[in-house]
Order: structure tokens, then C-alpha cells, then sequence
């Protein structure tokens, strides 16, 4: 059995621990044993405390034999990105900037899946505070792709997708600003969903773009990723944008017989790749086969979409990673004499790369003389895209596109040229500027490589979302697929 249990899903572990057919500590040894045979290879995660999960599993065993197991989840191990606080484990972002920080406190969706009785199961790596779209930005190591060790598996949050893979846990959170989630769940062949802004607290999540950032569920199985997001999406006063219990239902789901789905004009035009775009194909096909209405939707828009992001997020960016001075926490640089030097010091040898050129961007945009060029003008292009994708939502209940234009890249191939990894994010970015729930399904492979779709759908439509994935999952069996490791 031991050899078995990481091919399980989290619904099919929860199954048998309610029949006594396997016990949380059971898992919990057959993760850890996996981990050591791969997490070297992968890089998946940053750090597991052994000892914590093992007594977890312990605690969680003990309260199913007496009759107090306390939700579906109670003692399935769920692995937590890098930038998620968790109580006397390490927060650092994975940069150097926060290397030694310890958290002090939960957050909320910590104290949730608690709750629940989750085992709350190590770190996983990502881009150094979420800046990034392979998870080459981090500070602490490289993740690599389980389907090829020679490729990304995506980021920021690559870790998470990269765990999931390649069997190492069955359930992981992920934070989605512009893809984050979605965008590594296509390259590793995984589902994730980035719920509606707002549906889950961000409180414990640290901060790169406040209006952009969600806290998402990441899992093998659409089933699995419903589960997860139903124990997170619950009120939290400590968030001022978390909706509170009044505000949280769900719209209904469409019979499938009625689903209507939007596919925009020029859809799998320049830039798509063939294989990508063929698989995207057969999904809208399926959808079509299945008695779904096919409707050619316009998004005028959407070109602006990756300039407009990288004004917003960038400006948000530079506001909340100003903190990191070496006053109050962080790293202090041990070379400077005077106060300015220990904050330009701090900043420069605490920041990598990618951030020091973000937080550039974000405080040349806000600057005198160019917040109206640039900031102003990218919140206008913002409420337009917005305004068009609701617009499009009251016609047809989702829109469906590629996740991401291309399979995952060779490691090392775009470090040089931003400006494409930027690009990497150009279907996934419009859902997190408007606001909206969207999914990454697999849907196929280019040569080994997974690839996904991406639907997109109006406010609080996450369930609706999720049984379209789950029509297509049924049918295909991309979900039992796993690389060779």
C-alpha cells in the first residue's frame, strides 16, 4: 500500500480513512519517504518539519477512532506556499530579504484547513514574493518540472504545482496575482483555481499586489480543488475586502445540456503554439459535443491587458515592499554607516532581481509627473476590461481559452528577456485585473509536456466553474497521469 498512497487523490484518501482502510499517519510516512526520494531532484519544497506532520497525523488518527474526525479533510497533508503565514514555520518569500523570519501567527486559511483537521504539511518554493512566471526568481533553490527536469514547472507559484506532479502531497495553497496558480498548473498537468477576489481572506498572505492577490487551491483532481477552496472561502473580518456571509452565494449551476461558453474572437491566433492550440481545440469541441452553445465573444480590450498589469501591479509592488527597510524586520545590511546607506544597502542585497525591477517600475509609474501617464491611465484600461468581461458573462456562463500560449520552457531559456515571461500570463492576467474565478483543466500534452485550458467565469461562479471542469475531467484521463520520476 505504502508505494501506492501518493498516486491517491485527496477525495480517494478521505474515502479510506473513513473505512478504515488507511490511517493519516500511514500517508503522512508515505509522503515523507517519497519526499526524500525526489524533493532533491525537484525542489519542490523549501522545508518539512517531520516530527510536526507525523504528530498531526497522530492527533488526527487519534480523533477518528473517537468518533471526532472533524470535516472530509481531517488528516490529508496540505502543503502551503512560501508566502502563506504559518505559525513557527518559516516566512521568507523566498528571498533574502526575509531569510530568517519565523511567523508569528496563522493565517486565515491556515487556521481554517486547522480547523478542519488538515495536516498542515511543509513549504513550498515559489518566485521570490510572487514576482514571476517559472520559479527562477527564487532565493532558496530552483524548482524543475517533474514532466522534464530540464524545464520550468511555472510560477510564482511553481512549488505547489511541482508537489502536486509529482506525488509528493496530495493538496497544496497557491497565491495568484497574475496566473500564479493557473500558469504552473498548466505546465506541471495539475488543476488550480484562482477564486474570486475577495471569496478568500488574504489576511496572512504577504502583500506584493492587494488588489490583484488570492489565496487559491491547487490539486490533482477537480474534485480535490473544490474540496480545498470550500474549507478556505470563508468571512474574515481582519480582510476588509472578504466578503462576508451575506455576500458569499453562489450562482447556479447550468444543466450541461444549456452551458453556454464564450470563445474570444482571435482566440488561437499569433503566439499560440500549434499543439496548444489543437488541444484547446478538442476541449471547445467536447463542450460542443456535449450540447453546449459555442459563442464568439468580443474583448476588445484584452490587448491592454499585460501593459495595464504590469502598471497596477508594479505600482502596488513598490507601495507595500517599501516596508522592507532593515529597521523594523528583515534583512539589515551589516555594511553601511548611515541611515540611508542601511536602507539602500538593506534593499540591495535583500531584494533579487526581478523585484529590485519591479519595485523601479512601480515607483517610476507613481512618480511626479508620470502617475497620470501611466498609473491613471492603467486603472481606466483596468475598469474597461472589467466592464467588457461582465459584459461578455451576462451571455454566455464562461469563457474558455489556453491557459498559457506555450508548453513549459527550458530552464535558463528566458531569463534574459522579460518581456517574455511577462508574456506568459497574457490569457490568465484579465481574470485577476476584473476580479473573476477562473480554472487551468490539462487538456492534452505538446510532445510530453502538459498543457490547459482556462475558463473564466462572472463573480462567485466558482461552482459552476468547477462542474464544466469536472464534465471534461470525467471524460479524459488526464487526471490519472503522472510523469515518470
Amino acid at each position: 500500500m505504502a508505494e501506492e498512497i501518493y498516486q491517491l487523490s485527496a477525495t480517494e484518501i478521505s474515502s479510506r480513512l473513513a473505512a478504515g482502510k488507511l490511517t493519516s499517519r500511514a500517508v503522512v510516512e508515505a509522503l515523507i519517504a517519497r519526499y526524500h526520494q525526489l524533493n532533491k531532484k525537484i525542489g519542490a519544497f523549501t522545508s518539512l518539519d517531520e516530527k510536526d506532520v507525523l504528530d498531526q497525523a497522530d492527533a488526527s488518527d487519534t480523533r477518528r477512532k473517537t468518533g471526532k474526525v472533524l470535516s472530509p479533510l481531517d488528516g490529508i497533508p496540505v502543503a502551503i506556499k512560501e508566502n502563506i503565514a504559518v505559525k513557527g514555520q518559516p516566512l521568507t518569500c523566498s528571498s533574502k530579504m526575509l531569510a530568517n523570519l519565523v511567523s508569528p501567527y496563522d493565517a486565515h486559511v491556515v487556521e481554517a484547513l486547522k480547523s478542519a483537521g488538515a495536516i498542515i504539511y511543509g513549504r513550498l518554493n515559489m518566485d521570490e514574493f510572487a514576482m514571476g512566471s517559472s520559479t527562477e526568481n527564487s532565493a532558496i533553490q530552483k524548482t524543475f518540472n517533474p514532466w522534464d527536469l530540464t524545464c520550468i514547472p511555472g510560477g510564482s507559484s511553481g512549488g505547489s504545482a511541482a508537489s502536486l506532479a509529482s506525488g509528493l502531497v496530495p493538496l497544496a495553497l497557491g497565491s495568484d496575482t497574475g496566473g500564479s496558480i493557473r500558469q504552473p498548473a498548466s505546465h506541471c498537468g495539475i488543476v488550480g483555481m484562482k477564486p474570486t477576489y475577495g471569496l478568500v481572506s488574504r489576511f496572512g498572505l504577504v502583500a506584493f499586489a492587494s488588489s490583484l492577490d488570492q489565496i487559491g487551491p491547487m490539486a490533482r483532481t477537480v474534485a480535490d480543488c473544490e474540496l480545498l477552496l470550500k474549507v478556505l472561502a470563508t468571512p474574515d473580518a481582519r480582510d476588509m475586502t472578504c466578503f462576508d456571509s451575506t455576500q458569499r452565494k453562489q450562482l447556479p449551476v447550468a444543466p450541461e445540456k444549456s452551458l453556454r461558453i464564450g470563445i474570444p474572437k482571435g482566440l488561437l491566433g499569433k503566439g499560440v503554439g500549434a499543439e496548444v492550440a489543437a488541444a484547446t481545440q478538442a476541449a471547445i469541441d467536447f463542450y460542443k459535443s456535449k450540447g453546449a452553445t459555442i459563442v464568439e465573444v468580443d474583448l476588445p480590450s484584452s490587448d491592454l491587458a499585460v501593459p495595464t498589469y504590469y502598471v497596477v501591479a508594479t505600482a502596488e509592488a513598490s507601495s507595500n515592499l517599501a516596508r522592507y527597510d532593515g529597521v523594523r524586520y528583515g534583512h539589515r545590511s551589516a555594511n553601511a554607516k548611515t541611515p540611508i546607506e542601511m536602507m539602500t544597502n538593506s534593499r540591495s542585497e535583500g531584494f533579487g532581481p526581478e523585484v529590485k525591477r519591479r519595485i523601479l517600475l512601480g515607483t517610476f509609474v507613481l512618480s511626479a509627473g508620470y502617475a497620470d501617464a501611466y498609473y491613471v491611465r492603467a486603472l481606466r484600461a483596468r475598469s474597461k476590461i472589467r466592464a467588457e468581461h461582465l459584459a461578455a458573462l451576462e451571455k454566455v456562463d464562461m469563457i474558455l481559452s489556453p491557459t498559457v500560449p506555450t508548453p513549459a520552457f527550458k530552464v535558463g531559456e528566458k531569463v534574459s528577456d522579460p518581456l517574455q515571461l511577462y508574456l506568459e500570463d497574457i490569457f490568465t492576467i484579465p481574470a485577476n485585473l476584473a476580479g473573476l474565478p477562473a480554472v487551468s483543466v490539462p487538456c492534452g500534452k505538446s510532445g510530453h509536456l502538459p498543457v490547459g485550458f482556462h475558463l473564466v467565469g462572472a463573480p462567485l461562479s466558482e461552482h459552476k466553474l468547477f462542474a464544466a471542469a469536472q464534465l471534461f475531467e470525467s471524460a479524459h484521463s488526464f487526471a490519472n497521469q503522472q510523469p515518470t520520476l
